[in-house]
C-alpha cells in the first residue's frame, strides 16, 4: 500500500533528508571517529552507541526516500464548505455530549494525542469531504460505531507547524 502525501510533506520530508546527510551525518561520522580513538573496540561502549546513532540516522534517510519514491501524491484542495486535508474541525459526539477539535492530516504526521487525525483513520474517513452540520456515523469495527456532527470547520494553509512523526 501507497502512503498519500501532500506535496507539502514530501517537501518536508526532503529537507529532513538534506538535514539528516548534511548535518547529522557528519556529526554521527565524527562521534563515530571520536569514540574509535579511545582505544579497545571491544570495550568501547561510546563506540557501540555512536555507531547505532549513526545508523539509525542512515536508517531514516532511506526510509523517508523510500516513502518519498512509492507515495501517492493527493491534493490538499477542498471546496470552501468540504472538510478537506489541513482543516480544523469542531466535532460533536453524540455518545458524549463532547466537542472536540481536530486538524485532518495525512497519515505520515498523525498524532492523535496532539489532535492531528488522519485521513485513513474511521473519524478522517468518515468526516473527509462532509459539510456543517452534517451528521456522520463513524465506523470503527464491524460491531461498534458512533454518531458525530460537524459544528465547524476552518481552512488552514499548511505552514508545516506539526511536524512529521519519526519512526
Amino acid at each position: 500500500m501507497y502512503d498519500e502525501l501532500t506535496k507539502s510533506d514530501i517537501k518536508r520530508m526532503q529537507e529532513e533528508i538534506e538535514y539528516r546527510k548534511l548535518v547529522v551525518r557528519k556529526e554521527a561520522l565524527e562521534a563515530v571517529k571520536e569514540a574509535r580513538a579511545h582505544g579497545d573496540l571491544s570495550e568501547n561502549f561510546e563506540y557501540y552507541a555512536a555507531k547505532k546513532d549513526k545508523n539509525s540516522n542512515e536508517s531514516r534517510i532511506r526510509y523517508l526516500e523510500k516513502m518519498i519514491k512509492t507515495a501517492k501524491i493527493i491534493s490538499d484542495d477542498s471546496k470552501e464548505d468540504e472538510v478537506g486535508i489541513n482543516n480544523t474541525i469542531k466535532v460533536y459526539f453524540e455518545e458524549d455530549d463532547l466537542i472536540e477539535t481536530y486538524k485532518l492530516i495525512t497519515t505520515v504526521r498523525g498524532n492523535s494525542l496532539a489532535g492531528l487525525i488522519s485521513i485513513e483513520s474511521p473519524l478522517g474517513k468518515a468526516v473527509l469531504g462532509r459539510k456543517v452540520n452534517d451528521r456522520v456515523f463513524v465506523k470503527v469495527s464491524e460491531d461498534y460505531g458512533y454518531y458525530i456532527v460537524i459544528k465547524e470547520i476552518n481552512k488552514t494553509v499548511d505552514d508545516g507547524s506539526d511536524k512529521l512523526r519519526s519512526f
